[in-house]
């Protein structure tokens, strides 16, 4: 089969596409031939991680699981022996994050939990663009403690044009919440068109100083040091980052519980994170059956044109989700 392919740790072009063997379904594994599989950020901190202690699990000198890819929408092609879930020719979507992942090739082998069927009334390309970029978004407005950002609440979304932004936009205008986005200036027609009530430019605007503070903040991938934020937020308010360099994610953290215990401002990166949480799988597709999320496909690229599609993602320009079809 043809599988996307990188022996060194690197940019994009570093990715190649080549022929390698098919692998087989054993115990309560399932193999799926790829349909669509949706690329996000995550792809690109394998290639290139900026937290450099990562290397201790994903390999020291060069990466030791070659494939790339999490997110597929695809059909069973065989199942393990003891997988009793699904059956050959069942259309199924998921998130790997076992087994390798490798999502971008034809062929990919995935544990009955990181998959659930795809309705009849999703589209392959829909289904491979809500797993990691939808379930972030939906989960990165709720804290460890189930609290969450309710009606008539003031949410700020930074990042609000990429993978999860539009997620988190939609979500949260489906829960009645009013929402302030950020993204750079020819990208803020595309987050309008998703129902942001405020927009903000971050090449011309200072975000972190808000006229009226937030009940919730939700910064896609931080770019300010967290002591910059307790002033954006009301009291008792919470600001969630799902990743970024880090320093920025080290930076304060002795002053965040005092803040927390003086205020109620809670500050924090995202480590409450589920992959393919089943209730969260559930809820998502509730909201895009009703209308009230739409997944956003950007571009599609063909297979052979992998590394492209990745560096598409990594320089920013995407509006939205990047497929990859074998």
């Amino acid at each position: 089969m043809k599988a996307a392919w990188r022996d060194r740790y690197g940019p994009p072009h570093v990715v190649s596409v080549r022929e390698v063997e098919t692998p087989a379904a054993s115990g309560s594994q399932v193999l799926v031939r790829v349909k669509v599989a949706g690329a996000n950020r995550a792809d690109i901190d394998g290639l290139r991680p900026r937290w450099q202690f990562i290397r201790l699990f994903l390999g020291l000198r060069r990466p030791r699981r070659p494939g790339l890819g999490i997110d597929l929408a695809g059909v069973v092609e065989a199942v393990g022996p003891e997988q009793a879930r699904f059956k050959v020719g069942e259309r199924v979507f998921g998130e790997l994050f076992g087994i390798g992942g490798r999502t971008f090739a034809e062929y990919a082998l995935a544990r009955e939990r990181e998959l659930a069927p795809i309705p009849d009334w999703l589209t392959d390309e829909m289904a491979a663009a809500l797993p990691h970029s939808g379930l972030l978004a939906l989960q990165s407005l709720r804290w460890r403690d189930g609290s969450t950002v309710g009606a008539g609440e003031r949410l700020l979304v930074v990042g609000a044009s990429g993978n999860v932004g539009p997620y988190v936009v939609q979500i949260a205008k489906a829960r009645g919440v009013h929402v302030t986005a950020v993204a750079s200036g020819d990208k803020l027609d595309f987050v309008r068109s998703l129902g942001a009530d405020e927009l903000v430019d971050y090449r011309t605007t200072d975000y972190t100083r808000p006229a009226e503070p937030y009940h919730w903040i939700v910064d896609v991938d931080a770019h300010q040091p967290m002591r910059r934020w307790w002033r954006a937020l009301r009291p008792g308010g919470s600001y969630v980052t799902l990743g970024g360099p880090l320093g920025l994610m080290l930076s304060g953290a002795w002053q965040r519980p005092l803040l927390r215990l003086l205020t109620g401002r809670r500050l924090a990166m995202m480590l409450w994170w589920k992959p393919f949480h089943p209730p969260d799988v559930e809820e998502l597709l509730r909201l895009v059956q009703a209308g009230q999320v739409v997944p956003q496909v950007d571009k599609v690229y063909p297979l052979e044109q992998v590394a492209q599609a990745l560096a598409w993602l990594d320089e920013g320009k995407s509006r939205g989700k990047v497929l990859v079809v074998p």
